[in-house]
């Protein structure tokens, strides 16, 4: 059987499913793509040989340089491809699972903020830790896209 993997974008006007193993996964700190991603890197997963089908709508397009197009969905703005000669590419946290996509390689690290090696040593806190500051935090109502196909979206009486 195919490895499978879905995906999509935060509203969920945007949908996809990858079918087959990615040629691999990787970080990216080049600067484009840290403008792109709006991040300190671009996690993305190269398509390869695997195959994609846009389950539904489809992502509007940026030429980002000469040779590369960016794909995002024109209504919420979520990052979903890095297009180029050399293959397709998918965010990788646009993945409905994306811990079953680890990063394998590392591009563009000439990019590298300082920094980013360091992140994994900052003091860390849980989302509700935080309530003296963002008392809000326990009545949060998401309205991204649940991490799964579904035959219609946005759901009815979603805001």
């Amino acid at each position: 059987m195919s490895e499978i993997h879905t995906g999509g974008c935060q509203c969920g006007a945007v949908r996809f499913r990858m079918e087959g193993v990615p040629k691999d996964v990787s970080v990216c700190h080049c600067r484009m793509c840290q403008k792109a991603f709006g991040a300190y890197y671009a996690p993305l997963v190269a398509v390869g040989t695997a195959h994609v089908t846009w389950t539904r709508g489809a992502p509007k397009r940026f030429a980002s340089s000469n040779f590369v197009m960016r794909g995002f969905c024109e209504h919420c703005g979520t990052p979903l491809t890095y297009e180029a000669p050399d293959g397709l590419s998918l965010a990788a946290g646009a993945f409905d699972d994306p811990a079953r996509l680890p990063p394998t390689i590392q591009f563009g690290i000439e990019c590298r903020l300082a920094f980013a090696d360091q992140i994994p040593a900052l003091p860390a806190r849980a989302t509700l830790d935080d309530l003296d500051d963002a008392p809000f935090l326990p009545d949060v109502v998401s309205c991204q896209h649940p991490d799964h196909d579904t035959d219609d979206w946005p759901p009815e009486g979603s805001p």
